[in-house]
């Protein structure tokens, strides 16, 4: 379990860093109250996390033989993909993201009232960073780990991970943002997985039948 914990805790961690959902943490909290932006935009990832533990939770009712095996292709798969794009990645792709983010607040102007309860301003914060969060690369992450490690330890290190990073975006998001490298974090995230699948292999070896 603390393997569990701590791997979706530092892979959560780095990977959300100037991802999307940060930027939309760091818009929202300088227009409400830090509190309601962070309630919302952390209950949004910790139900993003729970959803994602329960199908990778399925998918790993799979024979334990082929799910090892598919568990380092997709570690090393996905390692290689994420060094692959941060390889493509400009120095701008943090401004990127950080526009994407500004685009989805001022869309949805027109789905909330001008004048916003507490209530309103949580449920803002909640939809936006769970539409962003959907189908991310940090779901993909949650599912694979899920269904590897231990569902509980993930679901703590994770959402503890998704919080650590939401609380620096309202705090100081505009102090660290252009100062993030969205290159260099998904580059750190494809090495994390690539090093999650050696440890599938060693783990594996001696233990493994074909």
């Amino acid at each position: 379990m603390l393997t569990a914990f701590t791997a979706g805790l530092l892979l959560i961690t780095l990977s959300e860093l100037g991802d999307k959902t940060f930027f939309i943490a760091v818009i929202l909290s300088g227009r409400y109250s830090r509190k309601l932006v962070f309630f919302g935009v952390t209950l949004a990832l910790a139900l993003m996390t729970v959803l994602s533990v329960f199908v990778g939770q399925i998918v790993s009712v799979l024979p334990k033989n082929y799910l090892h095996y598919a568990e380092i292709i997709l570690f090393c798969a996905f390692g290689i993909k994420l060094l692959y794009d941060a390889s493509k990645m400009s120095a701008k792709s943090s401004q990127e993201e950080e526009q994407e983010a500004v685009e989805a607040v001022e869309k949805s102007k027109s789905k909330f009232p001008k004048r916003k309860s507490s209530f309103g301003v949580v449920l803002e914060a909640f939809l936006l960073t769970f539409t962003a969060e959907w189908g991310d690369r940090t779901q993909i992450a949650t599912i694979a780990l899920a269904a590897s490690y231990h569902p509980v330890g993930v679901v703590l290190g994770a959402t503890l991970g998704h919080a650590i990073c939401a609380a620096i975006a309202v705090i100081g998001g505009r102090l660290i943002a252009g100062k993030i490298s969205e290159r260099m974090i998904t580059a750190i995230g494809g090495c994390l997985f690539i090093l999650f699948g050696l440890v599938a292999i060693w783990e594996g070896v001696g233990t493994q039948t074909i």
